[in-house]
């Protein structure tokens, strides 16, 4: 008897081990538990009005005096207008998700405040009360405003019905400002941060087709063309800059499978990234100071590299040289990063889990 444990122990042992191994490395995924630790960052932070960084060019001793809760009284929390209005699709993506989440209530509670018609009218004149309205958040922040929008209108629930018509006038007016944006915009940019011009038409484009807006599905798919229609072995060994939380590689990627039919992607994916690019997008960058808030940008990064590689594999034919690669890193991507969202930091707090959600799903 003592022979066959002497002997059954060992390989027990290696079993044991091996499955340990397999759940360690199994990637993480958004299930309701992770949910409420997530939905918890912007809860505490859609209301605290400091730290902030308003973005504001004032016309007068009078609009400079102005708080932030004063100018934007919706979008005034998590630090800056942007992160605000990310924070608040979150919570609606996650309830939506979730119906049965434990902060349920907090949720329902928050969102109520913030959408309510006489805010929401506040915040659209914002963008033609000031001389330079019109460029407020262009075109980070209206990509996040249509991406919650969209999030409202395609869910079969009264209180996003409500939520939905009240944010409308600030929709229009940001629908209205890209609309007339667009046409004039000869040049994309390319950065890795706010203005990257490819990730904000995915948003767009992910939008107009949500609620058919053909008009606008239409200027998106040209303009996308023409900016990013004849790319080809893209300099991305040079990515990323010290405060990128956008791969632009990536993101026109990801705008361009969308845009193209399958075919044709695959036609022009194959001449956009060279042996050195894959290399350098597929390398877990160096956050040296999370407390850094330029710095903890790369750990968004993270996540935005990981939503673009799934997005490109998904779309990628089997067998692809590529598409395991991408799989594999973006689950990597999301392993490592995805504790940094908790460490406490309001430097990254204060925005990180939207981009995780996103990623996540």
């Amino acid at each position: 008897m003592q022979l066959k444990l002497r002997r059954v122990l060992p390989l027990l042992a290696v079993y044991t081990f091996s499955q340990f191994a397999v759940q360690a490395q199994a990637p993480p995924r958004l299930d309701k538990a992770v949910a409420v630790k997530l939905a918890e960052m912007p809860l505490h932070c859609i209301g605290q009005e400091f730290p902030n960084k308003t973005s504001h060019s004032a016309d007068s001793a009078s609009d400079a005096r102005l708080l932030p809760s004063e100018l934007h009284p919706a979008f005034y929390g998590c630090f800056d207008w942007h992160s605000c209005v990310h924070g608040h699709w979150m919570l609606v993506r996650l309830l939506k998700l979730f119906p049965d989440l434990d902060n349920r209530e907090a949720i329902i509670k928050t969102l109520n405040h913030t959408f309510q018609p006489g805010k929401m009218k506040t915040e659209a004149a914002y963008f033609t009360k000031y001389t330079v309205g019109n460029t407020f958040e262009r075109t980070y922040g209206w990509a996040w405003l249509l991406k919650l929008d969209e999030e409202l209108a395609t869910w079969d629930n009264a209180d996003a019905r409500k939520w939905h018509e009240a944010l409308s006038p600030l929709t229009r007016e940001i629908l209205r400002l890209w609309k007339a944006y667009l046409p004039k915009q000869t040049y994309p940019n390319r950065t890795g941060v706010h203005p990257n011009t490819a990730f904000a038409m995915v948003f767009a484009l992910d939008w107009a087709r949500a609620v058919k807006d053909t008009a606008f599905e239409r200027a998106v798919v040209e303009k996308s063309r023409y900016f990013y229609g004849d790319n080809k072995a893209m300099p991305a060994y040079l990515e990323p800059d010290g405060s990128d939380f956008f791969s632009p590689t990536l993101e026109a990627a990801d705008l361009m499978r969308r845009v193209l039919p399958k075919k044709e992607f695959l036609a022009w994916f194959n001449k956009y990234y060279e042996e050195a690019s894959i290399k350098r997008i597929c390398t877990l960058p160096t956050v040296s100071d999370r407390s850094d808030y330029q710095i903890v940008h790369l750990d968004g990064l993270c996540f935005t590299r990981a939503w673009c590689m799934k997005g490109i594999a998904a779309d990628l034919p089997r067998g692809h040289k590529w598409k395991q690669l991408f799989t594999t890193k973006a689950d990597k991507f999301l392993a490592a990063t995805l504790p940094n969202v908790f460490a406490g930091n309001y430097g990254g707090g204060h925005w990180l889990a939207s981009f995780a959600v996103y990623a996540l799903e």
